[in-house]
């Protein structure tokens, strides 16, 4: 077995994708029309209105690079597909996938021993302290088998040791 066989992938969801995107995009347009369309009285509010209006739109140009990759696992990593490493598996603990545990949505978290780099990919994943979250426009099958795949392999190293 190769250390960089690729043992399970979790790739963006093209209708989740494009649900996120067209609700960024289009809550984004609607506070940039509404400041410039009906003004309101107040130049605070209007600028207070383009500025969340271009953030939302930035927001949502960031998600549609983000999603543009996947996440892989291999022995020794979780990567995203154009080869940023989110964690070394030696850095890693457990898996978290409870229903109220703090992850991403039809995704899973990994704690890790250290803290990381804090990073984030909208839709994809994001990295904080000591935890590392994967999912978001990602369909769920695909994130479940990984935590499971990623599971053993934490066991598997733990009982060696």
């Amino acid at each position: 077995m190769s250390d960089t066989e690729i043992l399970a992938t979790v790739m963006p969801s093209p209708f989740r994708r494009f649900a996120g995107l067209a609700m960024l995009v289009i809550l984004g347009a609607m506070l940039v029309y509404v400041a410039l369309a009906t003004p309101p009285a107040s130049l605070v509010w209007r600028i207070v209105l383009l500025g969340l209006g271009g953030l939302i739109l930035w927001l949502a140009d960031k998600m549609r690079r983000a999603t543009q990759n996947g996440v892989v696992l291999t022995h020794d990593e979780l990567r995203t597909t154009d080869g940023l490493v989110l964690v070394r598996l030696k850095d890693a603990e457990a898996v978290v996938r409870g229903s109220f545990s703090i992850k991403p949505s039809n995704g899973f978290s990994v704690l890790t021993k250290q803290r990381q780099p804090r990073g984030w990919a909208p839709g994809l994943w994001w990295r904080v302290g000591k935890r590392v979250g994967v999912g978001g426009v990602t369909a769920a099958s695909q994130a479940k088998f990984m935590s499971e795949v990623l599971a053993v392999q934490l066991s598997r190293r733990d009982n060696q040791d």
